[in-house]
């Protein structure tokens, strides 16, 4: 590293110590598959761009963002297509690093946004903006967030301080999101024709269609909640993986930090929910496959993150892809794949005796 010095390097863990006195311990094998996933999801979203009634060839994409396009060129990518594709990497990010902030509070693989309840709780609050208030892009990224941390304090009340961790938490969360499914279905039967096909969309999960006015929240949110987790209270959590009480005794303000963690997790959620509706088992599958890659313990965030952007955005290129002239929704792909690894999941869950 520039301006600083390799101090310890060993196969799980490297040091580096800056000329100001700080020193910096990672995992190269988390650091180098995090850059892998993100250079994947980047040309994945090349590839996206350049996909369309009007093709391009990668190249040609990279070129144009560049500057150096044609007008035409321009026009279509930096407009139409790029808007689409920051939103794929932006959601997918926030959903991977919700999902490894929630799986390493639970200490349970099924832990994640969708099976807890608080993917349904956003979408609650965006059902009630569209079928109530027929809002726009800032009333849904505020009726998202409403939503899911109204979830969150629901969730959090019943399962009771002790029980905000383990399996009480993924019992209440799944009692929950099964009410606010029933919730949700009522909302659409209350609304008008045109605000009811809206909405059915929205629920789908997809990226067709969106702007700058859909990335902007998201990125807002991932700009200020990603520095908070990942600098803030990355090393906390992985204390709180040890147990509470190796966590306070290494002086780790255990209710706090869960709190904090809590609220980061539901409002990135949230977000990812309001630009592009509850897409499926990205948050359960991006941190396990991260996991499964680094080989290291500890939450990953920063690799569950990269992974969850590449498997938005591929999985936004295939539903594309699939059946020429019919554009799936991205939340069809990412549906029965996840739901393939679920079930994956839960048997050899079982298998080892957790379940």
């Amino acid at each position: 590293m520039t301006g600083g010095r390799l101090l310890d390097r060993g196969p799980r863990l490297a040091v580096v110590r800056t000329p100001a006195g700080l020193s910096l311990r990672f995992r190269p094998r988390a650091v180098a598959v995090a850059a892998a996933c993100l250079a994947v999801a980047l040309g994945m979203a090349v590839l996206l761009i350049g996909t369309g009634d009007f093709p391009m060839g990668p190249a040609e994409v990279v070129r144009t963002l560049a500057g150096q396009g044609s007008p035409a060129d321009t026009l279509i990518v930096n407009e139409i297509r790029l808007p689409r594709a920051v939103t794929g990497l932006a959601v997918g990010a926030a959903l991977g690093l919700s999902g490894a902030i929630f799986q390493s509070l639970v200490r349970n693989p099924l832990g994640s946004p969708d099976i807890l309840g608080f993917t349904q709780g956003a979408s609650t609050g965006v059902l009630a903006v569209i079928v109530l208030a027929g809002g726009g892009s800032a009333a849904v990224a505020g009726g998202a967030a409403a939503g899911g941390l109204a979830t969150g304090l629901l969730v959090y009340a019943v399962a009771g301080r002790r029980g905000a961790h383990g399996q009480r938490l993924i019992l209440v969360g799944i009692g929950v999101a099964a009410i606010l499914t029933g919730v949700n279905g009522y909302l659409i039967t209350q609304a008008e024709i045109v605000e009811a096909a809206r909405a059915v969309l929205w629920l789908t999960g997809s990226l067709d269609g969106r702007d700058w006015s859909d990335a902007a929240p998201e990125l807002a949110g991932l700009a200020v909640l990603g520095p908070l987790v990942l600098v803030a209270c990355g090393r906390a959590l992985r204390m709180l993986e040890m147990g509470d009480d190796a966590a306070h005794g290494l002086g780790v303000p255990i209710e706090r930090v869960r709190l904090v963690l809590l609220a980061a997790a539901v409002l990135l959620a949230s977000l990812a929910a309001a630009a592009a509706g509850p897409v499926a088992f990205v948050a359960l599958t991006a941190p396990q496959l991260a996991r499964r890659l680094t080989r290291t313990p500890g939450p990953n965030l920063l690799p569950a993150m990269c992974m969850g952007a590449a498997l938005l955005v591929a999985a936004d290129w295939a539903a594309l892809r699939a059946f020429p002239g019919h554009q799936l929704p991205v939340g069809v792909v990412t549906g029965l794949l996840g739901g393939g690894y679920l079930v994956w999941l839960l048997v050899t869950e079982r298998k080892t005796g957790r379940i």
